[in-house]
């Protein structure tokens, strides 16, 4: 039995701090208490020296590009940044190459990060049109849900028939995360700069094209429709104010049918970025508005808003370099996206305790997890260790992703991940990921 002792540390968990240690045998953590003693002389021992002790991140949506779309990113690279920055279990979208709508095609995606992946891992089966016999094949135990493009996306992923969206969503049980966008809100939008400007629109009026007005329209009709046909629904990345009343705090999340996410980028960055960092914060739905930014923190502290998640999607610099209207969507997030939270609870805009709640318990209970997002006796090892107070600046050299840049380059952050834990694997300790790939399949309470 393999045994490891995590000495004085602050341990964050279901809204409270307390001082103490924890120990580890093999995946589980076992013990939890104000002081544990070694035992045994082959238990390891960490001593968190004050710092504080986290249950490891789930992020409900990421882009990690296996198979198909490699040269940006893959399972074993991204998971690998992922645990670097605190997240040790992922939800990865079904718009790779071939898009994952089939079953097969999600089972072969498994197959891929079994044994490769770092952290550990779930993938999305995708809708379509024409794919509902497909879907109702999905097994609720192991499979997280199902996603849905209702704004643009790779391959045949646009679901815009309104008589098959409305079959999916009173046909299935599971868990249903969808994209809002209105697709012809945008085009409409699109073609009134590309009248002002030919091909060369700026990236400045990414917000003006892919609009407010586009993400209400949709995430409004996707909620109606889901209450029309009693759909558990999963709004990802909202980004607008305006789109936050159409979510409620009156009841505790176990309850709610429909939820919602933001994303690190829309808690940052406003238009205002464009014009410094260009097409490297071009993401959809877009950054929008400073109103918008605020907006988003309000609904967020006041649990209209449930998960914070990255909706990280490297793309090669080459590509984001091309111009507007050619660069892709899209950006790396998985490495930073904890130490940027930390960085806003320094600016005294959250707490630890939330931070917690949004990034790791609140996303074990929205999708059923088995046994993690929680510093619990019996549940598995999925631990982080954050040190508040060693700030460290973003530089290329320790950038992780495979796309090899970030939009936090040159950023420093006051906190630091020093040690993270996967299935009670240290797996990055000294700021050096192990070569230890014991990422495991989630599993779900359904």
């Amino acid at each position: 039995m393999k045994r490891t002792l995590i000495r004085n540390a602050k341990i964050v968990n279901e809204g409270t701090i307390f001082e103490g240690d924890l120990l580890i045998e093999d995946q589980y953590i076992v013990e939890i208490a104000e002081s544990i003693s070694s035992k045994s002389s082959a238990t390891k021992i960490i001593d968190a020296q004050g710092n504080y002790l986290i249950p490891g991140a789930i992020d409900d949506q990421v882009h990690f590009r296996e198979p198909g779309l490699t040269h940006k990113g893959d399972i074993a690279s991204e998971s690998r940044a992922a645990i670097a920055g605190g997240i040790t279990s992922f939800i990865e979208q079904p718009n790779t190459i071939p898009n994952a709508v089939t079953q097969e095609l999600l089972e072969q995606k498994y197959q891929l990060a079994e044994g490769r992946s770092y952290a550990n891992y779930s993938f999305m089966l995708g809708g379509t049109n024409d794919n509902i016999s497909e879907i109702l094949k999905t097994n609720p135990r192991n499979v997280a849900g199902i996603k849905l493009f209702l704004g643009s996306s790779t391959g045949n992923m646009l679901v815009d028939n309104e008589e098959a969206l409305e079959k999916i969503f009173s046909s299935t049980p599971m868990l249903i995360a969808a994209h809002c966008e209105d697709e012809t809100t945008i085009k409409n939008n699109l073609e009134k700069f590309k009248a002002e400007y030919g091909d060369d629109v700026p990236v400045t009026a990414h917000h003006l094209i892919r609009s407010e007005e586009a993400c209400y329209i949709s995430s409004s009709r996707t909620i109606e429709l889901a209450k029309k046909t009693g759909a558990r629904l999963h709004i990802f990345h909202i980004s607008t104010g305006k789109e936050t009343a159409l979510f409620t705090n009156k009841i505790p999340l176990e309850d709610k049918k429909i939820t919602a996410e933001v994303c690190i980028h829309h808690l940052w960055f406003t238009n205002e970025d464009y014009a410094t960092k260009g097409n490297l914060i071009k993401w959809n739905p877009a950054v929008k508005t400073a109103a918008d930014r605020d907006a988003l923190w309000e609904a967020l502290l006041d649990d209209r808003i449930d998960v914070i998640a990255t909706d990280h999607a490297p793309h090669a610099l080459d590509e984001k370099k091309l111009p507007y209207l050619q660069a892709p969507s899209g950006g790396p997030l998985v490495q930073h996206a904890v130490v940027a939270m930390f960085e806003a609870h320094h600016q005294g805009k959250i707490s630890i305790e939330k931070i917690v709640e949004k990034m790791a318990h609140n996303p074990a209970k929205l999708f059923a997890i088995e046994k993690r997002g929680f510093i619990r006796e019996g549940y598995h090892a999925d631990l982080v260790i954050v040190d508040a107070g060693m700030p460290w600046s973003v530089k290329k050299e320790n950038i992780l992703y495979k796309c090899g840049w970030s939009p936090f380059e040159n950023y420093t952050f006051k906190s630091r991940i020093t040690h993270t834990f996967v299935n009670g694997e240290l797996v990055y300790n000294n700021f050096k990921v192990k070569d230890v790939q014991c990422g495991q399949r989630l599993l779900f309470n359904r």
